[in-house]
């Protein structure tokens, strides 16, 4: 999950890989439309943390998708201004 949750206007994404593996982290508004690529890249095994800066989005609720070999996961996030 992102920390702070809601937030306002940036948001952290941490995330862990246990071997070396393409990392896809989107961010999508509510109707399904992608915002943003934070990452997509070959990454070695580690952690990792990605900073996000929404100054320019609109306050609402946003989806985060990642994507790591066989693992994928989609979750809310809330921008409150």
């Amino acid at each position: 999950q992102n920390y702070p949750n809601p937030f306002n206007p940036s948001t952290t994404f941490n995330y862990e890989l246990a071997s070396e593996t393409r990392v896809i982290l989107k961010l999508y508004d509510i109707t399904g439309r992608e915002v943003v690529t934070l990452v997509d890249e070959i990454k070695p095994a580690g952690e990792y943390q990605v900073s996000f800066d929404a100054s320019g989005l609109p306050s609402g609720v946003y989806i985060y998708r990642i994507e790591a070999d066989k693992y994928m996961q989609a979750k809310k996030l809330i921008l409150l201004r």
